[in-house]
């Protein structure tokens, strides 16, 4: 099969295929895009063993996020905005280790039994879930640096504002992935056609490296003016707990940052070379592409990590679901379970009350002493 260009009679062919929604039309981008090179044939699924580690992968984070979402909900008492935060973060992190999951399973030679509005389906989704992870990471360091800057809101505007960043964060991330099916692709058009992604348009895949480089750009530029603040703040008092705020705000947002960038960099390499090198170049690096796409689902593995132990709130709920669990199998692990969840629920009450007190910012007691824990930490508890 020729992999440099179809001649005229195949460009032909291809509007015919397009018309009709034919699978042959999946076969006719990969072999022009060189995907093809190296295999006998479509048939040959070329993953092997490795589909079973990219499953495991997808398990993980799928698993991984389930876990804290119910812990979340079920342990946690609170429902200022910071939980709402949390259980958007951690569904949109589940949504794509799912997401993931689907593509790897309808991969290697599944992919040319696809129909072309099931194939951008299937890459749709997995780019809408991406999307909705990095919009959440975004609304979440949006709200907190709202709430330092407008710290006398009232509860009715303050949740509305939640909801609506929430919807809107969903409605963008689903409008992004859904894009080259609504008609921004290059059916047909060869030349316009991604090495990596056979069906997609390079301008619309320039398009969401932009989107996300500017995602991350905001993010840091919204965590360090918090993190000015709270500097600030602990400047005037060195010793208050301000200051070690502060210290350990600096530690949650750098882990943040650098997840991010390790998981999302090479992806952003790559799909960066495919725009703008040449399609035999591209052609070179295809093979590291499943785990290049596997260290950005990774991501959303690691999310959940960093707030469960940067966040006392969190780590409590997770704990005493996991010791409920436990308990309800029959299972006891060291230092007795029972008596493990017995104190969960106690810390948890008792910071829940105190909670209350704190929210407020009506008190008559400095704005230096009163600042909650920013949530790049993702804990509404003042932790030190």
């Amino acid at each position: 099969m020729n992999a440099t260009g179809p001649p005229a009679e195949a460009a032909e062919s291809c509007q015919e295929l397009a018309a009709g929604g034919h699978s042959r039309l999946i076969i006719l981008h990969y072999n022009h895009s060189g995907r093809l090179a190296g295999r006998p044939g479509p048939e040959d699924g070329g993953l092997g063993v490795l589909r079973g580690l990219f499953v495991a992968v997808s398990c993980l984070v799928v698993l991984e996020n389930l876990l804290v979402m119910l812990a979340i909900v079920t342990r946690m008492r609170s429902r200022r905005w910071v939980y709402y935060c949390l259980v958007n973060i951690t569904l949109s992190d589940l949504l794509t280790g799912a997401a993931y999951l689907v593509n790897v399973l309808f991969s290697g030679a599944h992919t040319f039994r696809l129909v072309p509005a099931q194939w951008f389906l299937r890459e749709g989704v997995l780019f809408a879930a991406l999307a909705a992870s990095t919009f959440s990471l975004l609304f979440t360091a949006g709200e907190r640096f709202a709430t330092m800057v407008r710290p006398v809101e009232s509860g009715a505007t303050k949740k509305g504002r939640v909801y609506g960043f929430i919807g809107l964060c969903w409605l963008l991330a689903g409008l992004l992935g859904l894009l080259p099916l609504l008609g921004w692709n290059c059916v047909c058009a060869f030349q316009r056609c991604s090495s990596l992604l056979p069906l997609y348009s390079k301008q619309y895949i320039l398009f969401c490296v932009v989107i996300f480089a500017l995602i991350l750009a905001t993010i840091t530029a919204l965590y360090g003016a918090i993190f000015r603040v709270v500097r600030a703040n602990g400047q005037k008092a060195p010793r208050s707990p301000v200051r070690r705020k502060a210290d350990r705000l600096l530690k949650t947002v750098l882990m943040i940052l650098v997840a991010f960038v390790v998981c999302w960099g090479p992806l952003f390499c790559l799909l960066l070379a495919d725009i703008f090198g040449s399609n035999v170049w591209a052609q070179e690096y295809l093979r590291g592409m499943d785990w290049i796409l596997t260290l950005a689902v990774l991501n959303s593995a690691v999310n959940p990590l960093i707030y469960s132990f940067r966040s006392r709130e969190v780590c409590r709920a997770v704990t005493g679901f996991l010791c409920c669990c436990c308990l309800r199998l029959g299972l006891r692990g060291p230092g007795d379970c029972l008596a493990r969840a017995a104190e969960a629920h106690s810390e948890a009450s008792t910071t829940d009350s105190s909670l209350r007190p704190r929210d407020s910012f009506r008190g008559s007691r400095s704005l230096s002493f009163r600042l909650r824990e920013p949530l790049s930490s993702i804990s509404s508890v003042r932790s030190v």
